[in-house]
C-alpha cells in the first residue's frame, strides 16, 4: 500500500516536471520565433520605407524634368519684377509665355506683349558668372520661382520691320505709318511719350514700349546705343498669353485693336526718315 502510494505520488510529480520542461522549451521557441518575426517585420517596414522614398524622389525628379522641358520648348512662366507694364501686368504677376507662338513662321505683330532677351539691344553682353549658380537660377526662373535674368524684358510691340513710328502728333498721339494710334492700354495719366522720336524700324527688328510709359525703360531709352533700341526678332522668347498667378488675376493677356487701322509699311520704305 505504501509502495503504491509512493509510486502514485511520484508519478504526478514526474509528469509535472516533464510538462514544465516541455512548456519552457515551447515558450523559448515561441519567443525566438516572435523575435525573428519582429525582426523580419522591421526589415520589411524599412525596405518599404526606402522603396517609398525612392519612388517619391523619382516621381518628383520626373515632374521637375517634365516642367523644365515644357518651359524650354512650349510654355515658360515669368515673374514680373517691375511696374513697366502696368496696368496690363502688375508686380508679382506670373505670366505664361507661349514659346510656340512664333516658332512656325509667324512673327511678332503690333500690339503683342512679348518677352525677349535684351542682350545687345537693351543691355551689353555681360561676362558669365558662376556656372552652377547660373544653372540653379535658370532652373528656378524657368519654373517661375525666381526673377528672370537681368537680360530678359517684357514689353509691347509698337513697330515691326519697315514701320515708321513717330511721337507725337499735334494731339499728343503716337503714329505708325502716319496713322494715329489710340493706346487704351497705356497707364492712366501717362503720355504716349515724354521723349519725342521719329524712327524707321529696320527689317527683322522690333520697336517695343512699356504700357506704363513713365516707369518703363524701353526702346526710347536706347536710341543712341548700337542697334538704336531695336530688338532683333530672333531674340524674342515668346508671347505673353496668360496671367497664371495670383489666382484672382487668372486671365488671358487681352489683345488690342489699337493697330488695326495701321497699314503695312510701304514696299519702298519711308525714305530718309531719321532713326531717333
Amino acid at each position: 500500500m505504501d509502495t503504491e502510494a509512493q509510486h502514485t505520488e511520484r508519478d504526478p510529480s514526474s509528469g509535472t516536471e516533464d510538462g514544465s520542461r516541455s512548456a519552457r522549451v515551447s515558450e523559448d521557441t515561441n519567443d525566438t520565433r516572435d523575435a525573428a518575426d519582429a525582426g523580419d517585420t522591421a526589415d520589411a517596414g524599412s525596405a518599404r520605407s526606402t522603396s517609398s522614398w525612392r519612388r517619391t524622389a523619382f516621381v518628383g525628379a520626373a515632374c521637375v524634368a517634365f516642367l523644365l522641358l515644357l518651359s524650354h520648348f512650349v510654355m515658360q512662366p515669368f515673374l514680373i519684377p517691375s511696374r513697366s507694364m502696368e496696368p496690363t501686368l502688375q508686380v508679382g504677376d506670373r505670366i505664361l509665355v507661349n514659346k510656340l507662338a512664333y516658332r512656325f513662321g509667324s512673327e511678332p505683330a503690333r500690339g503683342d506683349v512679348v518677352v525677349f532677351d535684351g542682350t545687345g539691344s537693351f543691355v551689353r553682353e555681360q561676362p558669365r558668372g558662376n556656372p552652377v549658380t547660373g544653372l540653379l537660377h535658370d532652373g528656378a526662373a524657368a519654373l517661375g520661382l525666381a526673377e528672370p535674368d537681368e537680360t530678359d524684358f517684357v514689353k509691347r510691340v509698337v513697330g515691326i520691320g519697315g514701320d515708321r513710328v513717330v511721337c507725337c502728333d499735334k494731339n499728343g498721339r503716337l503714329t505708325v505709318n502716319g496713322v494715329p494710334v489710340e493706346e487704351r492700354y497705356v497707364m492712366l495719366g501717362d503720355q504716349p511719350s515724354s521723349v519725342p522720336f521719329d524712327i524707321v524700324v529696320p527689317q527683322d527688328r522690333l520697336w517695343v514700349m512699356g504700357d506704363h510709359r513713365s516707369q518703363s525703360s524701353d526702346s526710347r531709352d536706347h536710341l543712341g546705343n548700337p542697334g538704336g533700341g531695336m530688338v532683333p526678332v530672333d531674340k524674342v522668347v515668346g508671347r505673353a498669353d496668360w496671367i497664371a498667378w495670383p489666382f484672382d488675376r487668372w486671365t488671358t493677356v487681352q489683345e488690342t485693336d489699337a493697330f488695326d487701322a495701321v497699314p503695312a509699311a510701304p514696299a519702298g520704305g519711308h525714305g530718309a526718315a531719321p532713326h531717333g
